[in-house]
């Protein structure tokens, strides 16, 4: 199995090409007349950092694992090791539970540490603020990343239709301390397709569970300022209990499985945070194949 980065050249560790096995430099050409597959790979956060790479491309044997592309992986980038028991593994954009699935010729597999946030997608540009349409029947579920400013209200008014007698809106935003220590500011990192794909299917099980009418998140990316909004769930529904359960429960969901990754910079260093589900995955002890995203999911 060879690397190679998303410029197309060798995957370097160390400043030096390696194979994924561990063997030469190199062994793709030792593979010359073997049926070979190839798959892209992508690094995120802490994890992106580690490898000192965010993407490469994989050439596999055919008919092989997610499981064998992984374990490769951690020979090529031995730094990844110090993850081991927390890296979660992502095929075509879903999570991957069983490790055992084959791969086949131009499959996306990401790996990354556990999440600590939520993001959705702009399918269009927002209509004005002032906009009275927002307060009419045209209300609708969203689900979108930016990399500007959020306005909270904005985002509230998308979701009331006019037959809804509650809308619940949840403003996370960047605080200053943590902990005793002063944050600068913070940087979000995504993996937007993925992260879009959660959010929708957050947005269907909240339907389901609550009886709300429209749902709509607005995830933050990129440089967050002291005092900016980071994350705004806003839930409508014909009675207030719901609104309220449906907001608690989707924001809790979003950190725990929704791919994004939050960086907090202060005045001595800078660090990854693992959100909820970093926690509770580590306290368990679950391994590699996803067994703490189905228990997460478990009421």
């Amino acid at each position: 199995m060879s690397f190679k980065t998303d410029d197309g050249q060798a995957g370097a560790v160390g400043g030096r090409p390696r194979s994924a096995g561990g063997g030469r430099p190199d062994d793709a050409d030792s593979q010359a007349g073997e049926a070979t597959i190839r798959v892209r790979l992508l690094l995120f956060g802490a994890a992106r950092e580690a490898a000192a790479t965010d993407e490469a491309v994989l050439d596999l044997g055919e008919r092989a694992t997610a499981r064998e592309a992984f374990e490769r992986v951690l020979d090529a980038y031995p730094d990844l090791r110090r993850f081991r028991s927390s890296l979660l593994v992502a095929v075509n954009q879903e999570y991957a539970r069983d490790l055992e699935v084959e791969l086949k010729d131009g499959d996306e597999i990401a790996l990354f540490p556990p999440v600590s946030g939520g993001s959705g997608e702009r399918d269009a540009p927002a209509e004005d603020a002032g906009s009275a349409a927002h307060a009419g029947d045209d209300a609708q579920d969203f689900f979108e990343l930016t990399t500007e400013p959020i306005d909270v209200g904005e985002v509230a008014r998308r979701v009331v239709p006019r037959r809804c007698g509650a809308t619940v809106t949840l403003d996370g935003y960047a605080r200053e301390w943590t902990n005793g220590r002063r944050t600068l500011h913070l940087v979000y990192e995504a993996y937007d397709p993925m992260a879009l794909a959660e959010m929708r299917r957050l947005g269907e099980e909240a339907r389901r569970r609550f009886d709300i009418e429209h749902i709509g998140i607005v995830h933050r990316t990129g440089r967050t300022d002291i005092g900016e909004t980071s994350v705004v769930i806003a839930v409508s529904a014909p009675h207030r209990r719901a609104a309220f359960e449906a907001c608690e429960w989707a924001i809790r969901e979003l950190k725990r499985t929704v791919p994004i990754w939050k960086k907090e910079f202060y005045e001595d260093g800078s660090v990854w945070v693992e959100g909820d589900a970093a926690s509770e995955h580590l306290r368990s002890g679950a391994t590699v194949e996803g067994d703490w995203l189905n228990n997460a999911r478990k009421d």
